[in-house]
């Protein structure tokens, strides 16, 4: 790792579609690196094409970790990340690596470097229950009762995000507490930011759009609509996090025979031009304190982006 201390980890973040990825492979490959996903959809083992995921090549390149490692019928969690980065991270360090963390989900860099709300762990049966009446009633009947009992969470999430409109509820019986008050809980967290290079891949927004498009072409011509298909015959809940993955429904809509190709195509673009919409607006106000990094000086690797890294 020449020029870099034996404690530094580089963290790498922006929308979908800037090229973060393709930065930390050249990063890598200059100093010796192991790059560690950090993104919620990369980890499904089932979705390599449709998430954007490193191709084959560029996994044997390079060491690569938690990519594809999870099967789609799980529920993978922030909870679960934080104890696969730290081993992932530990590993790199072990070998000798630069860890480059890389990804555009703000909440897993988040966890990183302030740690998870030291939140009980539930009861089962009380989780059970909440699950069934998820099932049963709905999600926005699941917001209503919110309301009453966690506003701020209710406010916060979407009504029809069942999962985590669950999560508050069960949270708030089995602890008698609610999600809002124990997420306002210091964690412990897993790297201290003085051993960190944080950087923030900032894309022009009409060119990251035109990205977008041109990529999901690409995924089509790659493949995409047979991993979709394969996908389909898991037969999962649409509950799933891996079955919300951007495009994925539009693409099933259009397997069914709901939607033409083209129609699929569409929704799938503008499903992931709205994500990098939430990402940008996320990223600016949670990640100020970041290098900011454009996409011009990504492309050229410059040699100030080494510099900072060194």
């Amino acid at each position: 790792m020449a020029g870099t201390g034996p404690g530094k980890v580089v963290l790498i973040a922006g929308p979908t579609a800037s090229g973060k990825s393709g930065m930390a492979l050249e990063i890598a490959r200059r100093r010796g690196g192991m790059i560690i996903n950090a993104d919620s959809m990369q980890v499904y083992r089932e979705l390599r094409i449709i998430t954007a995921r490193p191709t084959l090549e560029e996994e044997r390149e390079v060491p690569h970790a938690l990519y594809g490692f999870v099967p789609a019928a799980e529920a993978y969690s922030v909870g679960r990340y934080v104890l696969d980065a730290a081993r992932a991270i530990a590993a790199a360090r072990k070998q000798g690596l630069l860890p480059i963390v890389v990804g555009g989900t703000g909440l897993y860099f988040k966890a990183l470097l302030e740690g998870l709300s030291p939140i009980p762990a539930i009861d089962p049966g009380v989780r059970e229950r909440w699950r069934r009446r998820g099932d049963e009633e709905g999600p926005q009947a699941l917001h209503a009762l919110l309301r009453d009992v966690d506003p701020e969470a209710a406010q916060r999430l979407m009504p029809t995000d069942k999962q985590r409109l669950v999560r508050a509820l069960e949270v708030a019986e089995s602890t008698g507490r609610t999600l809002s008050a124990w997420q306002k809980e210091p964690g412990q967290p897993v790297l201290d930011e003085a051993e960190t290079v944080r950087l923030l891949v900032v894309a022009d927004r009409e060119a990251l759009m035109q990205h977008i498009d041109a990529r999901f072409d690409g995924m089509l011509s790659a493949g995409v609509l047979e991993e979709v298909r394969d996908f389909a015959r898991l037969g999962l809940s649409e509950e799933l996090p891996s079955v919300r993955a951007h495009g994925v429904r539009p693409l099933l809509a259009h397997l069914r025979g709901d939607l033409s190709l083209e129609e699929a195509a569409e929704g799938s673009k503008a499903e992931t031009r709205q994500y990098a919409k939430r990402q940008v607006t996320w990223h600016r106000r949670n990640m100020m304190s970041w290098r900011h990094i454009s996409t011009q000086q990504m492309e050229s690797y410059s040699a100030d982006i080494f510099a900072f890294i060194d």
